[in-house]
């Protein structure tokens, strides 16, 4: 690819976000009118999955093309190997400008009281650097702080999401036309506040939204929704004003037109209906993603179907910038199953991990996942010599998975068929072979 011909990237990472709460979820039209033309203009995944259904891992497995087991960061507090081989490197070494502002959640936790910078080691190939390793440490929805390219504060100004984006938007101002550049905004939002364990919406959310409907699951599961909701909802909303504070910003500039964007989410939010949190579970509530993408191949109004991973981003990133692919990197490259260059694949696979030491497989119609040991493990242990049958919905009949046919005898040939599959990823992604028992078993 000519250096004339190589577009600039924009990836838009939130935190927590359903897939639904874009339009094309049927269920709360409206909030995200931004991302909806994007999609109707570009490309929508449907059916888009986390790798690992929480933020650190999950961010590993988008910076390093490969799953969290991988890379050892298989829980939250765990540094991404300095010595990985990222898209960020590899975006600057082909004559990439590279750019990451937001949360990191990549470099080893700290001490409370202590600062919550990321040393430029671990920066994994970004030059230019507005970031807080855990942002939901260093601010709030009104006030808070990055860190800048030499660690010094820099306050955030405004709501969150907005202050946020100021400093990405900083960058595209700055950005100069004599190379392409790769932004990375990783926004906190939606996420929950840690330390007030709330939804945290701009101010007028909770009556702005509060006539929103709930998606069905959350209908029919007891958990936080009924007053967490309307916020969350808020903060979707402020988060797709901001992808048009990017948009407006690169027309203005004559960027556009080549710039490739994409927007997704580290994981889902089941709003304590399947656990005792809000993540870090088999169920779409928690792994089920929106993906947008616009501009370069992925124009034409596409609604694609196909399951799709949140592993396949790095390797499409690469693809688009004409940059090679790792043979490391597990993903595919959605710009080329677009064009009908590649397939798509049958299954998406899950790890999870400090709920539960647990592996989920998805196809589009069964879901099935396998748990062990304790919440202690779980923390501590990559995976485990045994799993034990938990969790199979049949989403053809039961999309909300709400009955578990996990331990009903009717469904023995499909458990067997999707335990073999099962397996043999295990096999080729983690090198092991460990068993699998019936629902029921108890565990020593």
């Amino acid at each position: 690819m000519r250096e004339s011909e190589r577009p600039n990237i924009v990836f838009v990472l939130s935190d927590q976000q359903r897939w639904d709460t874009l339009s094309y979820g049927n269920v709360v039209e409206g909030v995200t009118p931004n991302l909806d033309r994007l999609a109707e203009e570009g490309t929508l995944f449907e059916n888009c999955f986390s790798a690992q259904p929480v933020c650190g891992p999950s961010r590993a497995c988008l910076q390093s093309g490969r799953y969290a087991t991988e890379t050892g960061n298989f829980v939250n507090g765990k540094a991404l190997p300095p010595d990985a081989d990222c898209i960020g490197k590899r975006l600057q070494a082909a004559g990439y400008d590279t750019a990451y502002v937001g949360k990191w959640h990549l470099a080893q936790e700290q001490k409370a009281g202590s600062r919550w910078d990321v040393p430029p080691a671990h920066r994994a190939g970004y030059a230019y650097w507005r970031c807080s390793n855990l942002l939901e440490f260093t601010s709030h929805a009104y006030e808070g702080y990055l860190f800048g390219d030499d660690n010094e504060k820099l306050e955030i100004q405004g709501y969150r999401a907005d202050g946020v984006t100021d400093f990405a938007l900083e960058y595209i101002e700055r950005h100069t036309a004599e190379r392409p550049f790769f932004l990375m905004l990783s926004l906190l939002e939606p996420h929950h506040q840690n330390d007030e364990e709330r939804f945290c919406g701009p101010e007028g959310s909770a009556e702005r939204y509060a006539g929103y409907p709930l998606p069905v699951d959350l209908q029919k599961l007891p958990g936080d929704q009924a007053e967490g909701f309307a916020d969350y909802l808020g903060a979707c909303g402020r988060l797709d004003w901001n992808v048009g504070r990017i948009e407006a910003l690169l027309r203005r500039r004559g960027l556009w037109e080549n710039t490739v964007f994409l927007y997704t989410s580290d994981h889902g939010c089941h709003f304590r209906t399947r656990n005792f949190e809000y993540k870090r579970s088999c169920h779409d509530a928690s792994t089920h993603v929106p993906l947008v993408a616009h501009g370069g191949p992925f124009q034409g109004g596409h609604r694609i179907s196909d399951l799709v991973s949140l592993v396949d981003i790095p390797s499409t990133i690469l693809s688009v910038a004409g940059v090679q692919i790792p043979a490391q990197f597990r993903g595919i490259a959605l710009d080329q199953a677009v064009a009908g260059r590649i397939q798509g694949r049958e299954y998406v696979f899950s790890q999870i991990s400090e709920s539960v030491c647990g592996r989920c497989l998805r196809s589009s119609r069964w879901k099935y996942s396998v748990e062990s040991g304790s919440c202690e493990d779980a923390w501590n242990h990559p995976s485990m010599p045994y799993y034990v049958e938990r969790h199979l919905y049949d989403l053809e009949n039961d999309p909300h998975e709400l009955c578990n046919l996990a331990g009903d005898a009717a469904y023995e040939q499909v458990r067997e068929k999707l335990r073999q599959v099962l397996l043999a990823w295990i096999w080729e992604v983690e090198g092991e072979r460990p068993e699998i028992r019936p629902a029921g078993t108890k565990e020593k």
